[in-house]
């Protein structure tokens, strides 16, 4: 029996070690600076993003269940959220490896 728990302990460690990580740019802790969300809540189909620099943002919309709803890329302040349904959510946005991450109330 102490075989068995041995082996089994031996396959489980070793598949374990042989996971690979992502790659991923580190991103900064740091909020974006100068960071505007609104309308919030949101009673249309589009609500604005602005910040400091205005650049390329990431944008992933999560749902309360942490499930994406909503991922883009915006070049300009303008994000569409026709698809999502009523409710609250999760908004993460990443300018710059600098991320910010706010409520965000779809009515």
């Amino acid at each position: 029996m102490k075989i068995l728990y041995t082996t089994l302990f031996m396959a489980f460690a070793i598949s374990l070690s042989a996971q690979i990580q992502p790659k991923s740019t580190p991103v900064d802790a740091v909020e974006i600076p100068g960071f505007k969300l609104y309308p919030n809540p949101a009673f249309e189909d589009v609500i604005y993003i602005t910040t400091a620099e205005n650049t390329q943002k990431e944008i992933v919309i999560f749902d309360v269940f942490g499930k994406v709803v909503l991922q883009n890329r915006i070049y300009s302040t303008n994000l569409d959220i026709k698809n999502l349904d009523p409710g609250i959510y999760i908004l993460q946005v990443v300018e710059n490896n600098r991320r910010t991450t706010r409520k965000l109330v779809v009515k």
